[in-house]
């Protein structure tokens, strides 16, 4: 799917439990001053005045009607159906609010919503890592290309999401890739998000600097520690990202052995991948013991960092080689080399959400065609 040529402008949200950010999307592009108002979250009257407000606001800005509406709003929810049960961030919308065929009735165009975290994972497939990687392989000569991608965000939570060849996989209940809920190899009676967060790297450099969590710096501080451009415990640091790294590490290798494609890292703590990557690849290149205490590799594949040039060169290089075919003097090009890349963002995590967002509207309203 190719739509960075594409016209027609659909209608975006970025909903968040204090603002909600109004935009709209051209040709993988925004093309408008996103509007920002209060999300008014515990106020469903007022919460659902915002939407309609915000979206009427940007569509005044434009020159033609929109579409489509599509954006990620956080769940619980049915997403295919569009009805959010949100008791987080925004509790207004507890208990059940059936905001797509809401929103549909007000605008008289289609309205998707979706998870965040999915939506991500389809706009660095639509344009970014995915594609990137392709078109890298493609340059080298490798006949090698890969049609999955899995993401997962690292924020204020753990996300995850999923594309196979172009289609977004929501599961038969929309809740599939819930990775927040992956079991913590740290803490292996605990759920992998309180080690895999902003929260896990604050806690983690706390308990090791020997303060009170509260008063711990922010991962980007801590980064900056770990990295000599700040003071503070630097071993401290270096552990807070090094434990992170394990635990998302052993997430991923149990997501790996379930999909196979590349993998794709985006949020806020993802910028830190220097400190952590290393941890990353290390318990996904790892092994796992028999019963009888011999050990096999953790997974299949093997794993590069693709922000590492060194290994970028390995990975796009695979083990390429020629093979004879049978009763011929013909050849046959090869590559058994199983790999997977790890790589953050390409667009950026805003910029992944909203190109996903706009992307998926229009090859739903190219299906329905």
């Amino acid at each position: 799917m190719k739509y960075e040529n594409d016209q027609r402008i659909v209608l975006t949200l970025d909903a968040g439990g204090t603002n909600f950010v109004f935009s709209a999307i051209q040709a993988n592009k925004e093309v408008v001053t996103p509007v920002v108002l209060p999300a008014e979250a515990k106020d469903l009257d007022r919460s659902l005045e915002t939407i309609a407000r915000g979206f009427r606001s940007v569509m005044e800005l434009l020159e033609e009607k929109p579409v489509a509406i599509s954006f990620a709003f956080p769940g619980p929810a049915d997403y295919p159906n569009g009805i959010i049960d949100n008791v987080g961030n925004l509790p207004a919308f507890a208990g059940g609010v059936p905001l797509g065929p809401w929103l549909e009735k007000e605008f008289g165009i289609p309205v998707y919503i979706n998870n965040d975290g999915d939506l991500f994972v389809y706009g660095e497939a639509i344009a970014g890592l995915l594609p990137k990687v392709n078109q890298m392989l493609a340059e080298t000569g490798s006949p090698k290309r890969y049609r999955t991608l899995f993401g997962v965000t690292l924020g204020t939570g753990f996300g995850g999401g999923m594309v196979h060849d172009g289609q977004l996989f929501i599961g038969d209940n929309s809740n599939a890739t819930e990775v927040w809920l992956l079991r913590n190899k740290v803490r292996p009676e605990c759920f992998i998000e309180d080690g895999a967060s902003i929260r896990a790297v604050r806690n983690s450099y706390a308990k090791n600097a020997g303060i009170d969590p509260e008063a711990a710096p922010s991962p980007k501080e801590i980064e900056d520690i770990a990295l000599d451009k700040a003071e503070g415990d630097k071993a401290a640091a270096i552990e807070a990202y090094r434990e992170l790294g394990e635990v998302v590490g052993e997430a991923l290798a149990t997501v790996a052995t379930l999909y196979d494609g590349l993998i794709v890292m985006g949020g806020g703590v993802s910028y830190g991948h220097r400190l952590f990557m290393p941890a990353v690849l290390e318990a996904m290149n790892g092994t796992i013991k028999k019963y009888d205490g011999s050990e096999l590799d953790r997974i299949v594949q093997k794993v590069f960092n693709l922000e590492d040039s060194a290994e970028v060169a390995e990975f796009l290089k695979g083990g390429l080689k020629r093979i004879a075919m049978p009763g011929s003097d013909e050849t046959v090009a090869y590559d058994p080399m199983k790999r997977i890349g790890v790589g953050v963002s390409a667009l950026g995590t805003s910029e992944a959400v909203g190109i996903g967002a706009y992307a998926y509207a229009l090859n739903e309203l190219d299906k329905e065609a």
